[in-house]
C-alpha cells in the first residue's frame, strides 16, 4: 500500500496510472494494471459508441477493482463516446482536449470522477475551476501529446497552482521516476510507454523489439506529424512523415479511409472537421496520422507505421508482466525514500 490523494480519491493501492493509449490500452491492458494495485484509462479515441461499450463490459468481466476510459473531445464522435461512458457510469473518465465541465456535473452524480489532461498552468486552473477532480499533467518528454515544459519543471509549477491532485507523465518507468514525482508534489504517476511494453500489452512484437534496442536519443518530438506537438520512436518513416507535414487536401483523400476505420459515416468526420474550423489542421493531421500509428502499433510495420512512445524507452530494456512491474515500482521507490532519509540524517 502507498497511500497518495489519488489512491484515496480513485480507491485504488499503488500511486500508478495507465494512461489511454490508441490500440494499446485496451481492455485486457487496463485490467492487468487494475488487478495489479494500479489504475488505466480505456482508450475510446478509436472507438465506435458500440465497441466502447463492449470494451466497458469486457473490462468490468476482467477486474473488480476501479477504472478509467478516456473521452479525447476533439476528436470526431467523442462526444457521443462521452455519452457512452457516462450512461455506464464508468469510476473515472479521463478528458482531454476539452472542457470538462458537463462531463464533470454528471459524472460526479453517480459518484464518478473526472481528470483532466493538461499541459499548461492555463488549462490546468481552467480544468480545474470547471469541475475536474484531478489532473493529469503530461510533460515533454512522454510519448504523444506532451508539453513544450519539461516534467521536472511543469509538474512543480501546476502542483503549486492548482488545490486538486495531480498525476505527472513523462519519463517515468521506475521507482527512482516514482520517488521523484512525489518529491516533487505529484500524487502519482502515468507510465504509457513502461506499461506498453510489457508481456500483456498489445503492441506488436516487432514494434517491442525496436523500442528495447533505441537510446533515449531515438525520439522525434514535432507538431507536424499530428497537428499537436507530440513525441515518435525515430524511424526514416517518422522522418519522412514529419517532414511532409500535412495539408487540408491531403486530408481530405484520407478522409474515406480514416472513416471506414473509425467505423463513422463520412460525411459525420468531415462534419467534425467542419463543426471546428479552429481545429481544422489538428484534424486534418490527426486523420492522416490515424493509420500510420495503427500499423505500428498492431503490426510492427515501422516501414509505413509510426509509433509514439517516450524518451523513457531508452532506459526499459525488459518485457515483464505489467504486476512485476507495479511491484518493483513501488518496491524501489519504498527504498529510495528510506535511502534518502539516511542520507538526510
Amino acid at each position: 500500500m502507498m497511500e497518495t490523494r489519488i489512491t484515496k480519491l480513485f480507491g485504488i493501492k499503488y500511486p500508478i496510472i495507465l494512461p489511454g493509449m490508441s490500440w494499446i490500452s485496451v481492455p485486457e491492458l487496463v485490467a492487468a494494471v487494475c488487478n495489479a494495485g494500479g489504475i488505466g484509462w480505456l482508450a475510446t479515441g478509436p472507438l465506435t459508441t458500440d465497441q466502447t461499450r463492449e470494451s466497458i463490459k469486457k473490462i468490468r468481466k476482467l477486474t473488480n477493482k476501479p477504472f478509467g476510459a478516456g473521452a479525447t473531445l476533439l476528436m470526431p464522435g467523442a462526444r457521443e463516446n462521452a455519452e457512452v461512458l457516462l450512461e455506464e457510469q464508468v469510476p473515472v473518465i479521463n478528458v482531454s482536449l476539452g472542457k470538462c465541465d458537463w462531463i464533470a456535473e454528471r459524472a460526479h452524480k453517480y459518484g464518478g470522477k473526472v481528470i483532466a489532461t493538461v499541459t499548461t498552468e492555463k488549462h490546468a486552473l481552467a480544468a480545474e475551476k470547471q469541475g475536474a477532480d484531478a489532473l493529469q499533467v503530461t510533460g515533454n518528454e512522454a510519448a504523444a501529446h506532451g508539453s513544450q515544459v519539461t516534467t521536472l519543471v511543469l509538474t512543480p509549477a501546476i502542483v503549486k497552482a492548482v488545490k486538486i491532485p495531480v498525476v505527472s507523465i513523462g519519463g517515468y518507468a521506475d521507482g527512482q521516476g516514482l520517488a521523484a514525482a512525489l518529491a516533487l508534489g505529484a500524487d502519482a504517476i502515468g507510465m504509457g510507454t513502461r506499461l506498453s511494453m510489457t508481456k500483456e500489452s498489445p503492441v506488436h512484437e516487432t514494434t517491442k523489439k525496436a523500442q528495447l534496442e533505441a537510446s533515449i536519443d531515438d525520439t522525434i518530438y514535432s507538431n507536424r506529424f499530428d497537428g499537436l506537438y507530440c513525441r515518435v520512436l525515430k524511424t526514416p518513416q517518422a522522418e519522412k512523415s514529419i517532414r511532409q507535414g500535412i495539408n487540408l487536401f491531403r486530408a481530405m483523400i484520407a478522409g474515406p479511409r480514416i472513416a471506414k476505420e473509425m467505423k463513422l459515416p463520412l460525411f459525420k468526420l468531415m462534419l467534425g472537421m467542419l463543426a471546428q474550423p479552429q481545429n481544422m489542421m489538428k484534424l486534418a493531421h490527426m486523420a492522416t496520422a490515424f493509420d500510420k500509428i495503427k500499423w505500428a502499433t498492431e503490426k510492427g510495420d515501422l516501414k509505413y507505421g509510426v509509433h509514439l512512445t517516450g524518451q523513457i524507452q531508452g532506459l526499459i530494456n525488459d518485457l515483464p508482466t505489467v504486476k512485476e512491474v507495479i511491484e518493483q515500482t513501488v518496491k524501489e521507490a519504498k527504498e529510495v525514500y528510506k535511502k534518502m532519509g539516511t542520507q538526510l540524517k
